[in-house]
């Protein structure tokens, strides 16, 4: 599966290399390039006309640029804003420590399924990432290792009080920042050490960044966790806690156009980007055996955005979309029957589910009206049994007060999906569906990984699935609850 992201970012690449900077009296000092500012060319032709609104531009602010087959282009440079003039004024409100505080008081946990792992970030406490296995007797052994801990009275107040004479400097100073797809995004970030020790590095403890992230929507959700060196991780959560913390808020940095004119005798835009841009197409066009096309959906009412990340959506995370509000009883029984579908996704693709049916990933092109679609897998009940049967943990458990247990997640097999090109096997994937409770009921998140060519894992979050998962029989299969 590839992102038109990756795709975007070569384009980019590409027609960057395509020019050089020619030599000269007239040669002029190009600025300097930041991954926190995205840009974008835009070719105008032999006339260029100047947008009215966003970035600012001046006739003699260009540089002259050349390919490699003598082409000529004048390429006009936005004017950017300086940072320290976006927002004044003295803000005396709480700080990120204090706003974040009640996060930590009330010892919630967030969680993230991937593909091998769990990830379970219990804020202010501690990290950890466990994998869950039958062993030959069907007892589920857990493999457990702690990412970072910070297991004291409280947690968020020991680290205020590091940084409580320093909290109204820090609010002046510039806030920390990390591009992610593109956009610059401020965070605050709390330091977690004490880890499980780390054989790698002479038995160091594991230690963690946690980056609390500006969302107003989200419910302190983990947007990603990256091992950014060995033993050493990045935990990036959502949360609407900070938004209230002007220098936290999310700005969008829009898509700068460097506008490049073409001079006397060169083509619109340079022939090798033509030729590139035509060899990329044929290479999408080529990449699936079975991609068909179908006629794209009138009305989407019933997936409307619930969560609308940040467009911080590149690791196939963190996707959320709503269903129509039907009656409980009337929506689990049309999920079960395979006839209400959840649909999901940011970027290139997007992903459809239909219960005990199919996974589909699909691309709608808004220029055609057409649809690509992709059969991830289907659902034979036999083929998950035997599946299940094996070392795969079907149904997982977390224990309950009362000393019981209850259903946490059940994971289904879903295979004979399209084959692949890569290793002419046919796609298959696992469904991991999970309870997630939210201020709206009838939410729903989606998201997509590839741990294995063509091998996916689809997660699967909902408030309704909390109302169903306790019906799991040993195999994970669900019912109509009484």
């Amino acid at each position: 599966m590839r992102s038109r992201g990756l795709l975007g970012d070569l384009v980019l690449f590409v027609l960057w290399s395509v020019l050089r900077r020619t030599a000269g009296s007239a040669a002029r000092a190009l600025p300097s390039i930041s991954d926190d500012i995205p840009f974008r060319l835009a070719w105008s032709g032999p006339e260029v006309i100047l947008p009215t609104t966003g970035a600012l531009y001046k006739e003699d602010n260009y540089v002259i640029m050349t390919t490699v087959d003598k082409e000529k282009y004048k390429c006009l440079l936005p004017l950017l804003p300086n940072e320290n003039e976006e927002e004044e004024g003295d803000y005396k409100g709480p700080t990120p420590v204090e706003l974040l505080e009640p996060l930590f008081k009330q010892s919630s946990c967030s969680y993230r399924i991937e593909s091998y792992w769990t990830y379970e970030v219990c804020h202010g406490k501690y990290i950890r990432q466990y994998h869950e296995e039958k062993d030959m007797t069907q007892r589920i052994n857990t493999q457990e290792y702690f990412l970072g801990n910070l297991l004291k009275k409280s947690p968020l107040r020991e680290a205020g009080e590091q940084q409580e004479e320093k909290a109204k400097e820090e609010s002046l100073k510039k806030v920390p920042a990390k591009n992610i797809d593109g956009q610059k995004t401020p965070y605050y970030p709390v330091e977690m050490g004490n880890g499980t020790p780390c054989s790698l590095k002479q038995n160091k403890p594991r230690m963690s960044t946690v980056m609390y992230i500006c969302h107003p929507e989200a419910r302190h959700e983990i947007l990603s966790i990256t091992e950014i060196t060995t033993c050493e991780y990045e935990v990036m959560i959502l949360t609407p806690l900070l938004c209230n913390h002007p220098q936290y808020r999310y700005r969008a940095s829009p898509v700068n156009d460097i506008f490049c004119q073409s001079l006397p005798g060169s083509p619109l835009r340079p022939h090798s980007l033509d030729k590139f841009l035509e060899q990329q197409q044929e290479l999408m066009k080529t990449s699936f055996t079975r991609a068909k096309e179908e006629e794209t959906q009138a009305s989407e009412e019933k997936f409307s955005s619930a969560h609308k990340p940040i467009t911080i959506a590149t690791q196939q995370s963190l996707t959320s979309g709503h269903i129509s509000k039907l009656t409980d009883d009337q929506l689990i029984k049309e999920f079960l029957s395979g006839s209400y579908c959840f649909h999901g996704g940011v970027g290139w693709w997007k992903y459809e589910f239909c219960y005990g049916k199919y996974v589909h990933q699909y691309h709608e092109d808004k220029e055609s009206g057409k649809t690509t679609t992709i059969v991830v897998g289907t659902w034979k009940k036999e083929e998950h049994i035997e599946w299940a049967k094996k070392k795969n943990v079907a149904v997982s458990h977390v224990p309950k007060a009362d000393n019981t247990q209850s259903v946490k997640m059940v994971s289904h097999f879903y295979g004979n999906g399209d084959v692949c090109d890569l290793n002419e096997k046919p796609r298959q994937v696992i469904v991991k569906l999970k309870c997630k409770e939210s201020e709206s009921p009838h939410a729903v998140t989606l998201y997509m990984l590839e741990p294995h060519v063509c091998q996916y894992i689809l997660g699967v979050e909902s408030p309704v699935i909390c109302k169903i998962l306790d019906t799991a029989d040993e195999n994970g299969l669900l019912s109509v609850p009484d």
